[in-house]
């Protein structure tokens, strides 16, 4: 593993807030200031793609990192579009959820996961609510 694919997954792997391309980029810089945007681009790509770390696909086209592979789903702010973990297989059981799935639709399911929407506890001091969020 290259040098800097290594500060990646380092950086990804000690945060849970699934950041952005970017995000990563400004944080890996402090450790390597030579580093380009371009080779975190390439980097994140190649470690998802390995599946080291799990690229999220958000609304709009954002594309988050999470550097936690193990199964759990996600709750999204839709007013700041903060990202949380949830663990909520600790609640479900996901083959007989799968297994549902499947009988109902004909796929061959092989995999999923929820991603709820909400305002988070920050937005909410903030008077934001889903009417309001709605609105804007």
């Amino acid at each position: 593993m290259t040098k800097q694919r290594k500060l990646i997954l380092e950086e990804l792997r000690k945060v849970q807030d699934h950041p952005t391309a970017y995000e990563v980029y400004e944080r890996v810089k402090d450790r390597l200031p030579q580093i380009s945007l371009g080779t975190v681009y390439r980097n994140l790509e190649i470690l998802s793609a390995s599946g080291v770390i799990t690229r999220l696909e958000m609304a709009h086209g954002q594309r988050r990192f999470d550097g936690n592979t193990d199964g759990h789903d996600h709750i999204r702010c839709v007013s700041c579009g903060r990202l949380d973990d949830i663990p909520l297989n600790t609640f479900y059981d996901m083959a007989t959820i799968m297994g549902i799935v499947s009988e109902a639709s004909g796929y061959e399911v092989f995999g999923c996961g929820m991603d709820f929407h909400g305002i988070c506890p920050e937005c909410q001091k903030q008077g934001k609510t889903a009417q309001s969020t709605r609105e804007t």
